[in-house]
């Protein structure tokens, strides 16, 4: 029997923080691992250019990542650092890499914040949330940044 997984998808904001909270508690109640997950908005391999080795992240994005911790020191996880496809020439999709690392790694949820932005906000700015519901082929948990009252 395979490890359970639950991925949770970070963008370092408050909602991403609150939608940790979730899935720490989540993955702990189903003794599952949490894969902690970022799209990198920079290129690992820039078009156009040769590389003897390959490319790494920077260090200060790794550590940026890898400061994001389960709220519960007991939960088993790992961090992923995604990029876009190599030598593509499209604009990196966050939702896209999100749901090929969950396809790719058999994902049994998906926990994501959500910045709760409807109307112009939400047509300008897209939505990598609701892609990621709309698309996936296991649940997923979307968690609203909370209020500040």
């Amino acid at each position: 029997m395979s490890t359970k997984k639950i991925l949770l998808a970070t963008d370092y904001s408050p909602a991403g923080a609150e939608a940790l909270r979730v899935a720490t508690a989540l993955a702990r109640d189903s003794g599952s691992c949490l894969m902690i997950a970022h799209v990198s908005e920079s290129e690992l391999h820039p078009v156009g250019e040769l590389f003897e080795e390959e490319p790494k992240a920077s260090p200060k994005e790794t550590a940026q990542l890898e400061a994001i911790l389960p709220t519960d020191s007991s939960v088993v996880f790992e961090h992923r650092l995604l990029f876009g496809e190599p030598g593509s020439l499209s604009v990196v999709k966050p939702a896209d890499e999100l749901l090929k690392l969950a396809r790719e790694e058999d994902v049994d949820m998906i926990v994501i914040g959500t910045h709760g932005r409807s109307g112009l906000g939400r047509m300008l700015m897209g939505s990598v949330a609701e892609r990621v519901v709309r698309a996936a082929t296991c649940p997923v948990v979307t968690v609203k940044q909370p209020s500040e009252d």
